[in-house]
Parts: C-alpha cells; structure tokens; sequence
C-alpha cells in the first residue's frame, strides 16, 4: 500500500491507498464520499465524474495514486459553487432528472461546459454531455436545463472561460504530473505492497500524521487529582487493561506501543492489529496517540488519533478527549458518524470506570476488559433514540391539544 497525499474539496488528505486502488473507491470508500457514482467501471457512462484539478475525470478509470498531489472536487465539494447551484435548480425547473444515479457526473460535466461555451448551442451541448449516460430522462430536459444556464449568464454579461479551466493539452492532470514528478518520490512513501496485514501494519517504522475523516469530542470526571490520572495513563499496559477489547501483543515501549482491539458490530467481528506513536507534555498534562490498523478479516483499515488533556476540578479531574478517525472497508459502511458517535460514548464510559476503579485499587491488577460489542451498544443506543421520539411525539401531540 502507499500513503499518498493529495487536497479533496478544498481539505489536505492522507490516506493508504492500494496500487490498484481507483480514484472512485478512494473517495468512497476511504473518505465516505458518496455522491461519486460507480456505473459501468470502464468509463463509458460518465457517472463518476469528478474534477481532478479542475478538469472533468473519470475517476474511475484514475489510479489514486497517480492524483498524488492534486486537487480533487467532488460533487459535495460544489455545494457552494455558483454555476453548481444554478444548474441544480434548473435541472429541477426543467425535469432534469429521474432516478438521479447520473446527475452528479451530470451536473459535473454540465458545469465544464457552462464555463466553456460562448453560446447555448444545443449541439454542443449534446456532444459535450454525450459520455454522460442517462437512462431515463431522454436527455432533452438535461439539454434544456443547461441551456438556460448559459443564457442566463451570458444575459448577466458573465463571459466564458476558453478551456475552462485548462492550461496545456494531454490527459487530464498530465500537467501536474510534470511540474510534480521531481517531488513525487519524497511524497508517496511506499508503506506495504499486497493486502494489508496485521504484520506490515506492526512492521511500520513511524506512524504518519493523517487528517481524520470524522472527529468526535468526549470528555469524563475521575475522582483523582490530575498528577495520579496522567501518571496513569504513562503506564500503556494499564491503560490497555481498561480499554474494551484492546490487547498488547508486544511489549510496550515510553514513545510506541503494538496490539489490538477486537469489535463486533452485528455478524461482523473483526480484530484490529497494528501499532501506535504515543506523546506527553508533563507541562500541561496533555498528550496525543496516533495509530494505524487493520483488519485482515474483513479487509478493513484504520486510522485514528488520540489527543486528551487533563483538567483539575473540585472533585478531582476532568479528562477531555478528542478522537479523530478515518475508516475504511466493510466496517465502514456500518460505521456511521451518528452511530460511531453513540458507541464511542459508550466505550469511553467503560473505559473511566475503569480507570476510575483501577485508581482506587478496587480492580485486579491482571484484570482485563471486556471485548467491546457493538451490537449490545448499538441496541443501547437504538432505545434512547426510540424513547425520545416518542417524547418529542408526545410533546407535539400534548402542543396540538
């Protein structure tokens, strides 16, 4: 696998990326960006259309790993794109779309040629959406929509952009990947070749920085002062003992540890293995663990970060807590924000009992945590849902009467 940096809708990413690995499923799968289609996979149909530094792509004919340093925009990255916005709503006036599986490569290309074309030339417009498939609309609302959209901008004195938007001839980011090539060596860093395993994962050298996907914010009270709490959390094996699911599975050292963290979310179970980079700043009493795994199981991989403070309080210390994560593979597609967010309360919730019993001495020394069962939280978190939609619904029906 390679680590390979590159900028999504205007945001600095770096993620681990298969050779083979298109452009489609980078977005997808590794930054849950679902609003690229996959349709034929040959790119015939046009559905995955991103725009790879500004020019329309078919992602999914495009390794990821040749888009090492460049500007990607997905569909959800001109939500606040002007041309963007006029063609949705032109496309809803003139009944431009049905099922809507084609309509984000659609309104992709359909912006090129917003920018490009001096007049709303119908035949010009038919040639320039002719690798965009449609299978239900018949293409004449598609046509009429992005017709009014140039009108209308040509009417407003907005002039075309010759070439909208590109600089040289070739394939489309040919001319990033010559300005970049002397570069390209230092920046894509192979990390393993093959499927992911728990041993090349523990093999790494260091553990990159990453921007998480998601991040979620936590925080909980012990019944200790701070100087116990974060001597505490200096002592990985306790800390591991308390955490749902984690193992050791070699021995710790001040600045890196290696283990794993077993889960199961409905029929899937899977161990993650791989390994950590912990830091502590004494002076604030604060600290910050970045880590990497996967899971051979279910081909899936992580990426998270750990940064936590330790604040004093009249009964104690509070710890605040901030998880940043990015998740990929069959994990993912349960892995929810919302539902991640519900488990993470719960996790953190056993983890400071835990803690807090461990402190107190009142918890074996060997004693180890219970495996974390995402179906019993996710059940958990389901009832609380239930129940306050049902006093919303009784608050509404007691307003009406």
């Amino acid at each position: 696998m390679n680590m390979i940096a590159l900028s999504v809708n205007q945001r600095a990413v770096q993620a681990l990326a298969e050779p083979r690995t298109n452009l489609a499923d980078f977005v997808r799968e590794k930054l849950d960006l679902t609003g690229t289609h996959l349709g034929c996979e040959h790119g015939v149909c046009g559905a995955c259309t991103v725009l790879l530094d500004g020019v329309p792509a078919r992602s999914c004919i495009t390794y990821a790993v040749a888009c090492e340093g460049a500007e990607v925009t997905t569909i959800e990255g001109l939500d606040e794109d002007d041309v963007t916005t006029e063609l949705r709503a032109a496309f809803t006036r003139e009944h431009a779309l049905q099922c809507g599986y084609c309509t984000p490569g659609m309104l992709v290309s359909a912006r090129d040629l917003v920018l490009r074309l001096p007049q709303a030339d119908e035949r010009l417009i038919r040639v320039g959406l002719s690798g965009n498939l449609c299978r239900c609309t018949g293409y004449v609302g598609i046509v009429r929509a992005v017709q009014s959209v140039i009108e209308a901008r040509r009417a407003r004195d907005i002039a075309p952009e010759p070439g909208g938007g590109r600089k040289i001839l070739g394939p489309v980011g040919s001319g990033r990947s010559l300005d970049h090539r002397a570069d390209r060596a230092e920046r894509v860093r192979p990390v393993a070749s093959g499927p992911a395993k728990p041993e090349a994962v523990n093999a790494v050298d260091s553990i990159p920085d990453f921007i998480p996907t998601d991040v979620l914010t936590q925080h909980f009270s012990v019944a200790h002062p701070p100087e116990q709490v974060f001597a505490m959390f200096g002592d990985i094996a306790a800390v591991a003992a308390c955490l749902p699911g984690a193992a050791l599975t070699a021995p710790p050292k001040p600045e890196r540890v290696e283990g794993a963290i077993r889960v199961k979310i409905g029929p899937i179970a899977a161990t993650f293995a791989g390994a950590a980079r912990v830091e502590r700043n004494p002076a604030d009493m604060s600290g910050r663990i970045v880590g990497v795994g996967n899971d051979r199981r279910s081909r899936s991989s992580t990426q998270g970060e750990i940064r936590y403070r330790l604040v004093p309080t009249e009964q104690g210390t509070r710890v605040d807590l901030s998880i940043g994560y990015t998740l990929t593979g069959m994990l993912a597609q349960v892995g929810r924000p919302g539902l991640v967010r519900g488990l993470a309360a719960r996790l953190i919730a056993e983890f400071a009992g835990n803690l807090d019993r461990r402190l107190s001495g009142t918890l074996p020394a060997d004693a180890v945590a219970a495996d974390l069962n995402g179906m019993t939280l996710g059940f958990s978190l389901l009832r609380e849902r239930v129940a306050r939609w049902f006093d919303r619904f009784s608050s509404n029906k007691d307003g009406a009467a």
